[in-house]
C-alpha cells in the first residue's frame, strides 16, 4: 500500500498551510483526552517558548547523539510513527533511536517551515524540512514533514506523539 503525504497533495504553499491548519485542529481535538488541568496552563501562560525548547532540545539531542537527553523529552506513553510503523517509548529507545542519531549526526537537516499551536496543557508542533548530506555512502537529498503533540505534565512539557514522513 502506498501512502501519500497530506502536506504534498497541494503543490502550493497556501494549500500546504491550509492542510497544516486542518491537521493542527484535528490533532488538537484528538489529543484533548491526554490534557491535564487547563487551569494550570492558564496560570502559567501558553508555554510556547517552553514547548519550542523541548522540541529543539529533542532535535539537538538526536543530532548530537545524546540518547538519554532525547528520551528525557518523551512522555512515558509516547507513540512514534516512522517508516510505516508505530513504536512505544521503549521500542524507540531500543530500536530506531540509535539509527536516527547516526543519520542526523551525518547529514544536515534544515527546517523550512514550522507552526506551533498551544492550547491549555497540549501543544501541536508541525514542520517541513530538507535533509542533505551523505549517509552510509549514499547521497541524501530529501524533504520531510513532522508533527509532534506535546502535553504539559508535572515534569514539564513532554512529547506525546511524533510522526515523521519523508520523500
Amino acid at each position: 500500500m502506498r501512502t501519500r503525504n497530506i502536506f504534498m497533495r497541494s503543490r502550493s504553499p497556501i494549500g500546504r498551510r491550509r492542510t497544516a491548519a486542518w491537521l493542527t485542529a484535528t490533532l488538537l481535538a484528538a489529543a484533548q483526552s491526554v490534557v491535564t488541568s487547563p487551569t494550570a496552563a492558564q496560570a502559567t501562560g501558553s508555554g510556547e517558548q517552553q514547548v519550542r525548547d523541548v522540541v529543539e532540545g529533542f532535535k539537538h539531542a538526536l543530532r548530537s547523539g545524546d540518547g538519554e537527553a532525547a528520551m528525557s523529552r518523551l512522555h512515558p506513553d509516547v507513540r512514534i510513527f516512522e517508516g510505516g510503523h508505530a513504536e512505544t517509548r521503549d521500542q524507540y529507545g531500543s530500536g530506531h533511536l540509535a539509527g536516527d542519531m547516526a543519520f542526523l549526526g551525518a547529514v544536515e537537516s534544515v527546517t523550512t517551515w514550522s507552526d506551533l499551536t498551544v492550547q491549555g496543557d497540549m501543544a501541536v508542533y508541525l514542520s517541513e524540512y530538507t535533509t542533505r548530506g551523505e549517509y552510509r555512502g549514499r547521497e541524501i537529498d530529501s524533504h520531510g514533514t513532522e508533527s509532534m503533540v506535546l502535553v504539559r505534565s508535572s515534569e514539564g512539557w513532554l512529547i506525546r506523539h511524533i510522526h515523521w514522513s519523508s520523500r
